[in-house]
């Protein structure tokens, strides 16, 4: 039985690290909430930081009844801690967002209306993207038409998890098994009325982030290829079938040109290319099943996505 909803509008922030951001944030957040909902909760999500992010949360906690607090028992990461968040947020909408303020809180205004013209998902689309690096900017732009290419769902270019969304994609979103936590793969499995808001993405505006550095950011690209797509596979056995064509080719070019006659090119140089060509093809087709299977060896296991050690705030 799903509790009571409480609030008009629940904002889910992941948070590692973050001692310079918090405050800064619910600067920014409190009066655009105030100005365009009736009543809000704020909910940081946070993986154990070394630093003092987990004590400001709490003291803010004590002096707003609308900040509150999920303390996970270990690092989950930031898919995980964003899904937490979904599972305790209570609003008629859920708005996910960054503490760093690159995903401005004034566009909250904007997604809310859009809301309240009947779309289920609000998703801000960037424009530009100030303080990353170009190879980020380029891995992200390659991974998401190598996604869209080859994957089962449409996920729009240039998007994060920053997005609005209805409380009955809320509740399909937590009602999904998958463990990868892709949460823009999930959104377009689960479906309904879309909108997207154009915006130029800022700078942080303190520290770095500790969250989907360059490798985290592939690993969350690899979810979105093999997680909602099997084409992979289908890859693999292509180039099976061309490695032996190739070969089957050779072999007839090297039989001409013996029964004519010709040089017969035969040595150490073609037994190499052949060898490290064959090799090739079966490494990485030996990759790509790894990744199924691990990611099938995963989702077997059935462990929690998350464990909560804290919740601060919240209703019993």
């Amino acid at each position: 039985m799903l509790a009571p909803r409480l609030m008009e509008l629940s904002v889910v922030v992941p948070v590692y690290r973050e001692e310079d951001n918090v405050g800064e944030f619910l600067r920014h957040v409190r009066p655009v909430l105030a100005a365009c909902v009736a009543s809000h909760e704020i909910i940081f999500c946070l993986d154990p930081s070394p630093d003092r992010t987990r004590e400001i949360i709490v003291e803010e906690t004590r002096r707003d009844p609308a900040v509150k607090l999920i303390a996970f028992s270990r690092r989950f990461g930031q898919p995980m801690a964003t899904l937490g968040g979904l599972a305790y947020a209570r609003g008629d909408a859920v708005v996910i967002m960054d503490v760093d303020l690159q995903d401005p809180p004034e566009l909250i205004g904007a997604m809310v209306a859009k809301w309240r013209e009947g779309y289920d998902v609000v998703i801000p689309q960037r424009r530009t993207r100030r303080g990353e690096p170009w190879i980020k900017r380029l891995v992200a732009a390659v991974g998401y038409r190598v996604i869209n290419k080859i994957a089962n769902v449409e996920i729009p270019p240039a998007t994060g998890d920053f997005r609005l969304m209805s409380r009955r994609v809320v509740e399909e979103l937590n009602r999904l098994k998958e463990c990868h936590g892709f949460l823009r793969g999930m959104v377009a499995v689960v479906g309904f009325r879309q909108a997207l808001i154009p915006f130029d993405r800022p700078a942080r505006h303190a520290g770095r982030t500790h969250y989907n550095r360059m490798f985290g950011s592939l690993r969350i690209g690899f979810n979105g290829v093999f997680c909602f797509s099997t084409y992979a596979l289908s890859l693999c056995t292509q180039a099976g079938f061309l490695a032996a064509f190739a070969s089957f080719l050779l072999a007839l070019i090297y039989l001409g040109m013996k029964l004519g006659g010709f040089p017969f090119p035969i040595g150490n140089p073609t037994i190499v290319i052949l060898i490290l060509f064959m090799g090739g093809v079966q490494l990485v087709s030996v990759g790509i099943l790894g990744e199924y299977i691990g990611r099938i060896y995963e989702e077997v296991k059935g462990r929690p996505k998350f464990i909560v050690e804290q919740a601060i705030g919240f209703d019993p």
